[in-house]
């Protein structure tokens, strides 16, 4: 029965045809899946991006934000690099933070469904 194995595997298939995708084939598919996922993470960056500078740029005065630094406050000033914030209402306390420290601002509903969850 041995025999029999080692001279099925000693057979070549039939007219020399290959098995299975040639190498330059195989090189070529993985460069364009490689290039597809590079497109979809760039896109979703660059609308990421955008969304982020549409919302820094439309920041104003008495907005409600929150800094990547998870410090909330209510804007005050809006200078062209700065944002300076009123983060205590009792002993006005303020701190000046880059634009580019708001992570989000903090709509009127938002706060409501904050203060909601926190009494139940």
């Amino acid at each position: 029965m041995f025999t029999i194995v080692t001279m099925l595997a000693q057979t070549a298939p039939a007219g020399g045809a290959k098995e299975g995708a040639s190498p330059n084939f195989m090189f070529f598919g993985l460069i364009l899946m490689m290039g597809v996922f590079f497109f979809v993470m760039m896109r979703g960056n660059r609308s990421q991006r955008k969304k982020k500078e549409a919302m820094l740029s439309a920041v104003k005065k008495n907005d409600r934000v929150m800094t990547i630094g998870g410090v909330i406050g209510t804007i005050i000033a809006v200078k062209e690099n700065e944002v300076v914030l009123k983060v205590d209402e009792a002993s006005n306390t303020k701190m000046t933070f880059i634009r580019r420290a708001v992570q989000q601002v903090i709509a009127e509903d938002d706060d409501l469904s904050l203060a909601n969850r926190e009494q139940r």
